[in-house]
């Protein structure tokens, strides 16, 4: 019996990371933006604030990576850019698996961002957080 043939997104080109850091850049200016309005309307303190921030960052990530989303596995940076966030198997993710990507991102970043530097030097250019959740960053077809 022969071996199914590996979808095309996972064979496709992946995406480095310089594109990927634009790309977060893009989402991160989109969350901070977000997080004013909000800090704006609900007055919040600085605790409570940090707190809504977390919530934000995990809603929009998650929502986003996932097979739910308006543009599966594409935040709006992914999209401008025309990345895309899939399993290694070239199926969309969960939102198990996209939060699962998300709190990988988080210990990435938080040990000097060296799991996300790690794209650069990967040869599948993952990060921590995408061999933690089983992920590839691809060129959107």
């Amino acid at each position: 019996m022969a071996a199914a043939a590996a979808p095309a997104a996972v064979t496709g080109a992946k995406a480095g990371f310089w594109i990927r850091v634009v790309a977060f850049i893009v989402d991160s200016v989109i969350l901070y933006v977000i997080n004013l309005i909000v800090g704006v309307v609900l007055n919040p303190s600085t605790t409570g604030r940090s707190g809504i921030q977390t919530l934000l960052g995990i809603i929009y990530f998650t929502y986003f990576w996932s097979a739910s989303s308006l543009w599966p596995g594409q935040t709006v940076g992914d999209k401008l850019l025309n990345l895309r966030v899939i399993k290694t198997d070239g199926t969309d993710l969960t939102i198990i698996q996209a939060f699962i990507r998300y709190v990988g991102l988080v210990v990435s970043i938080l040990v000097i961002f060296i799991g996300v530097i790690w794209v650069a030097f990967d040869p599948n250019k993952q990060g921590w957080h995408d061999k933690i959740a089983g992920t590839y960053v691809v060129k959107a077809a």
